[in-house]
């Protein structure tokens, strides 16, 4: 059940119940692509730095370690020990980067493992077996995310594929949730609007998308390449066309700035590998910006990261400790930028919540855009 409790314009803060509880909108969701946060994050960490949800990928875990194996093991909350919301990627966007590898037909995509090269079959019902032996939370439909630069004869083409998928990863998930050996049987499903971007096509396919009646739509093929200009022009065409009465969720994206604006056009989901990636490379995220810890001029430094932070690194820990850290290759550096840069992301969603409900977000999107741009000393 999807519960909108405020708006303002087409922001909107609200509530979705899942089987493994419930979660508070605008979210944003940490991504632990292999059922774990890359830079040693533990499940403990997650809740200490308040996650809600963390999202995994389907192919990753099909490759290694199976999703058979982790079945057996009592499905994927159990086997990463966390019992909060997971939300698994259908695998489509990994599967259809590997375009030297692989090979696009009506029943699927055969293509090979990027691990070991064995061949493998992935359609819209081996995706949904695949995250029905996961026991995730939300599953992702399975589809074909096209180059933002591909030509309109393709996208369309891809796009009519891609509904057809839907209907049968809808059929499918509702065959597996009433096997009597299902671990969750109240998997939700969520459909992918694509479209690269045109506008038109994004539309008409929204409305065909909608007409499932599913329990979720995201909005893919968006940060692959386009302008964020284009991404945010997409966003106001196709989010109208999309249900209010269920969450919409943006794949893949992004900045705090992009969080800020597709907050702004509707949108309640969020995941992106930055706050990790950036993290593990010393990019630290502060309300003032980036900074960057390999810098010379932080050798010495013992503030924390952001002053007034408490996440458990900036309640802890000195730049100069850090960045020696890093700078020796320590894994604790990396772990203790990564905990940080998603508290931020955590916490700023919280905020973003918080400034929907007292009807200020404007004034707060507004606010933190002018900080960020100011830059970090």
């Amino acid at each position: 059940m999807y519960q909108i409790k405020a708006t303002e314009g087409m922001a909107k803060r609200a509530c979705f119940e899942t089987p493994h509880g419930v979660i508070e909108t605008p979210v944003f969701m940490n991504v632990g692509t292999v059922a774990a946060i890359k830079g040693a994050v533990s499940t403990l960490d997650l809740k200490e730095i308040g996650c809600q949800v963390e999202l995994s990928n389907t192919y990753h875990l099909h490759v290694r370690p199976g999703d058979t194996v982790i079945k057996s093991l009592g499905g994927l909350h159990r086997f990463m020990v966390w019992d909060r919301p997971i939300l698994t990627d259908s695998g489509g966007f990994q599967v259809f980067s590997l375009s030297s590898l692989r090979k696009i037909k009506e029943e699927g995509v055969h293509f090979q493992s990027h691990v070991d090269g064995r061949k493998i079959f992935m359609g819209p019902e081996e995706s949904m077996q695949i995250q029905s032996n996961l026991a995730s939370t939300i599953a992702m439909a399975f589809d074909e995310c096209p180059s933002s630069k591909a030509d309109r004869s393709y996208v369309q083409n891809s796009v009519d594929r891609t509904t057809r998928w839907l209907k049968r990863c809808k059929a499918e998930m509702d065959r597996l949730n009433a096997l009597p050996d299902t671990i969750n049987k109240e998997q939700m499903l969520f459909g992918i609007n694509q479209g690269a971007v045109y506008d038109d096509i994004r539309i008409e396919h929204a409305k065909a998308i909608t007409e499932l009646d599913l329990d979720g739509y995201a909005i893919g093929g968006l940060a692959v390449g386009e302008t964020h200009a284009e991404m945010y022009r997409v966003l106001e065409s196709v989010v109208p066309y999309l249900p209010k009465e269920k969450p919409t969720y943006l794949m893949g994206v992004g900045t705090p700035a992009n969080i800020l604006e597709g907050v702004e056009r509707g949108v309640d989901f969020f995941d992106c590998v930055y706050p990790t990636r950036n993290g593990r490379h010393a990019h630290l995220y502060t309300a003032h910006g980036k900074i960057n810890l390999f810098n010379a001029k932080y050798e010495q430094d013992m503030r924390p990261i952001e002053e007034g932070c408490n996440c458990p690194t900036c309640r802890t820990y000195s730049r100069a400790y850090i960045r020696h850290l890093l700078k020796a290759k320590e894994m604790l550096g990396m772990r203790l930028c990564v905990l940080h840069n998603l508290y931020f992301y955590n916490r700023m969603m919280e905020e973003i919540r918080g400034a929907i409900e007292e009807h200020r977000f404007a004034a707060y999107k507004a606010e933190k855009l002018y900080q960020m741009e100011q830059g970090a000393d």
